[in-house]
């Protein structure tokens, strides 16, 4: 099923996505998971094989997730189902939807839940046929009685959407239909199903009354030139004028919306404004349309999906993490189960207007032990490298606030360098420079040979009265025992629109056995790594430093370290 190659796993509280992947070959059957070394113990995987996706319903937290019960690769896809309370805990159930009828024979692939009125949940799914071609289908609870929504039935006259000659759409990419919103012009219901024609990406746009019978409307909500498929879109409004999340059917004048989509593994988001009676979607800027503006994060992270959780008005982001080799033969640790969730993330509108801000919810910080290391008001020095003692340096949670005691050596920004992950990999954490690197070395080992670098680095702009500043997660002294053939070693980086001049730098980083996730500038940028550390083998072996590889010294205003405790999770 070469055409589903890049479906991957999302959450949604109220909303599903696939994922495409084509992951790595692993899979014993037989093996035992709990003793893993880099299992993660506070990110959201499955007990065994391949996985993908969240809603709440009476107070419980539902994440649905694309599933491969029989093996850790791509096939079989089903919706594995698991509920929380909390978001951090999970209990897994019977999976929601199984592969049994004509119109999803080859597997129950994305979608997105909607709430409909009454309370009622609705699931939208892309179902593939016999014949490879991709339909829209619909499931409902059996009993809304139940808060675990336990047993899903499939509607009798699936499939409500279908490909044909008339509309001339692909059916081959034609997927992952989004959570629904009411448009208040006409009162019926709307929502997004990805596509491409040629290389131009389209977020085709149904309408629908009764959710059942579908009209596909003159125009897309959204298209881009070749930006290819938009896979796994996402449509949601955002205040402008609060950090509350709003129901995805909000509109009015302090609303904006954002439309997301799935490129070139990589999530691509832009804000915008939504024009309910010529059902279009307009960015404010086009320069930062989907593919060449801003990302949920610039590292290892795709397919994602958000749901407004009405319990705590806020909307809350999901995304799906795969692994970073190619050839799982040669780790027989991490056979038997493949790819995890990134952190659940709450989401906002920056000030400004023109950005999401992200960062862990809240939740999260329950897991944090007594007793956390903390260091303020310090100066690391000058080429120094100090160690971060007693906490665990594979399950943590850091906090850590930077300051610039002078910019005058700050190094001078080249007028072409525009891509910031190939600036970060050519001035690695080893480069020495000017103000920078400094930041963390994790997951590393005691000689310092092994070790995964996320730091800052700051720069003068052309005209020298500007200062650039550069987030870089360096992945070249990672997992020192993998080759490069069979470990993907990129290093990631992006722009933080920070002023150093006013602002201090901050930067958390949760780090969990395989998985490092960063979010600097209190969360203006994002960057998620997977990384496989030797030293991890060895009780007590792994270390987490802070180091400053710059000429000048800086300012740790504040540090703060914690030990994590492992959540249950399936």
């Amino acid at each position: 099923m070469a055409n589903l190659r890049f479906y991957l796993p999302v959450l949604i509280l109220i909303s599903i996505h696939g994922y495409g992947i084509s992951l790595f070959e692993a899979a014993s059957h037989e093996i035992e998971t709990s003793d893993q070394i880099y299992r993660t113990a506070f990110h959201f995987q499955p007990a065994k094989y391949w996985m993908n996706g969240p809603m709440i319903y009476m107070g419980i937290y539902h994440f649905f997730y694309q599933y491969n019960p029989y093996d850790a690769q791509f096939g079989n896809i089903v919706w594995g189902h698991s509920t929380s309370t909390d978001l951090v805990n999970w209990t897994p159930q019977p999976p929601a939807l199984l592969r049994s009828e004509p119109y999803d024979f080859k597997g129950c692939f994305s979608g997105s839940t909607t709430i409909l009125s009454g309370g009622k949940p609705a699931i939208l799914y892309t179902g593939v046929d016999f014949s490879d071609i991709q339909v829209q289908n619909l499931a409902v609870p059996k009993n809304l009685l139940d808060p675990y929504l336990i047993e899903w039935v499939k509607s009798p006259f699936n499939p409500i959407i279908t490909p044909n000659s008339v509309n001339k759409i692909d059916g081959q990419n034609f997927r992952d239909p989004t959570t629904a919103w009411l448009n208040p012009t006409d009162g019926y219901w709307r929502m997004v199903v990805g596509n491409k024609k040629n290389d131009t990406g389209i977020g085709l746009l149904y309408k629908s009354k009764n959710f059942i019978d579908w009209i596909q409307t003159e125009q897309p909500l959204h298209f881009l030139n070749n930006s290819g498929m938009l896979e796994c879109p996402d449509f949601f409004p955002v205040s402008t004028i609060s950090q509350i999340g709003l129901d995805t059917s909000s509109m009015g004048t302090n609303v904006k919306h954002v439309f997301k989509a799935s490129v070139a593994n990589s999530d691509y988001y832009t804000i915008g404004k939504y024009d309910p009676n010529k059902d279009i979607f307009i960015p404010d800027n086009e320069s930062l349309d989907i593919g060449l503006g801003f990302r949920y994060d610039y590292g290892k992270y795709y397919a994602s999906k958000t749901f407004f959780d009405s319990a705590t008005n806020r909307r809350i982001l999901f995304g799906w993490v795969n692994e970073s080799v190619n050839n799982l033969d040669d780790i027989n640790s991490i056979r038997g189960w493949a790819g995890l969730q990134g952190i659940p993330r709450r989401i906002w509108l920056q000030k400004s207007g023109n950005q999401l801000l992200q960062w862990p919810i809240v939740e999260i910080e329950k897991l944090r032990m007594n007793n956390p290391v903390v260091e303020g008001n310090t100066v690391l020095m000058s080429g120094s490298v100090r160690e971060i003692s007693g906490v665990t340096a594979t399950q943590a949670d850091v906090e850590i606030s930077f300051a610039a005691k002078t910019l005058e050596k700050a190094e001078i920004w080249e007028a072409n360098w525009t891509n910031p992950q190939k600036i970060c990999s050519i001035k690695g954490a080893t480069v020495k420079g000017g103000i920078g690197p400094f930041g963390l070395l994790v997951l590393a080992s005691d000689d310092m040979q092994e070790y995964t670098a996320i730091f800052f680095r700051i720069f003068k702009g052309e005209n020298n009265n500007n200062f650039i500043v550069l987030m870089c997660s360096d992945q070249s002294r990672s997992s020192l025992h993998l080759p490069s053939s069979d470990y993907d070693k990129t290093t990631y980086g992006a722009f933080l629109n920070v002023d150093p001049v006013q602002e201090k730098l901050s930067l958390r980083t949760l780090i969990d056995h395989s998985i490092v996730e960063s979010f600097g500038g209190e969360g203006k940028a994002c960057i998620t790594a997977r990384v496989y550390p030797t030293n991890l083998a060895v009780d007590g072996g792994t270390h987490l430093y802070v180091f400053n590889n710059g000429s000048e010294n800086v300012d740790i205003s504040n540090l703060t370290a914690w030990s994590m405790k492992t959540a249950q999770i399936n």
